[in-house]
């Protein structure tokens, strides 16, 4: 599924946790292990970074570190592109004194323009991350079966005990305002239709998918996907969401942002981005 994974690292507190993060996903994987760093390289960053690709028994082998100066988003993406990268990894930051997490415009610019997919971990540990229950975002989207067949090959290497896909009802409140006039039975019909309609797009994207043994549940939902995938993954302590992102960020997204903005700007757990 991947067969070069990157690691965009800065020498920070976290870093090696993200090195276990990323070394137990190569594994898992059987990936080719990049690790970039936008800076000056020292002998005294060399020599750190060696000592924990070494304690984190990172395959010698397998494993390449790239040293770039310049701008970080220029370089990250210039060398994801070089080493056709087919997942990059990332670290989030906790919002202060608040129980959540944003990606800052580095990382935003990284998601929107990376050629590969991106993934966000909200809080790397040594002992790595569990991806033990896993959201996909299902709404009616031109990238949405890429995105689901993506989140279930994912949930099936990292053995997940359950994965939920959430669709969100377009324009259900206007459609539910336009049956507003019909009878209780009538407007409980369209309900269910409307629901059911839902169901059955993600089932005939189902059925033609190598599911395993993973139990995989549909859920539907009337609200703005954006706020409902949050409080769903809050919801059911769920420890990955997967998205997909389909285009570039432009003028009226900086002045509206749309819901992948607001879920970076407040992750509700692990974010895997699929790129389209």
């Amino acid at each position: 599924m991947y067969q070069k994974i990157a690691l965009a690292i800065a020498f920070s507190p976290r870093i090696e946790a993200l090195i276990a993060e990323v070394k137990r996903l190569v594994l898992l994987f059987d990936s080719e292990l990049i690790l970039i760093h936008v800076g000056v390289k020292t002998p005294e960053l060399e020599k750190k970074l060696t000592e924990l690709i070494e304690k984190n028994q990172c395959d010698p082998a397998k494993t390449k570190v790239l040293w770039k100066e310049g701008k970080p988003v220029k370089m990250i993406l210039q060398a994801c592109r070089e080493e056709k990268v087919d997942l990059l990894v990332a670290g989030a930051l906790k919002q202060e004194g608040l129980f959540k997490y944003y990606m800052g415009s580095v990382g935003r610019k990284i998601i929107r323009k990376s050629p590969c997919s991106v993934l966000t971990l909200i809080e790397p540990r040594i002992k790595t991350s569990e991806f033990s229950r896993v959201v996909i975002n299902g709404t009616q989207l031109e990238i949405t079966p890429q995105v689901i067949k993506h989140g279930l090959e994912f949930s099936k290497v990292v053995k997940a005990d359950q994965v939920s896909i959430l669709n969100e009802i377009k324009m259900y409140g206007l459609q539910m305002g336009t049956a507003s006039e019909d009878s209780e039975e009538e407007i409980a019909h369209t309900r269910r239709q409307l629901v059911q309609n839902e169901i059955d797009y993600v089932e005939q994207i189902l059925k033609d998918l190598d599911k395993g043994k993973l139990k995989i549940n549909i859920k539907v939902t009337g609200g703005k996907w954006a706020v409902e995938l949050a409080r769903f993954c809050e919801k059911t302590d769920a420890n990955l969401l997967v998205v997909g992102d389909e285009r570039k960020l432009n003028f009226f997204d900086r002045i509206f942002p749309h819901d992948l903005e607001e879920l970076l700007s407040t992750l509700p757990c692990n974010l895997l981005i699929v790129k389209k």
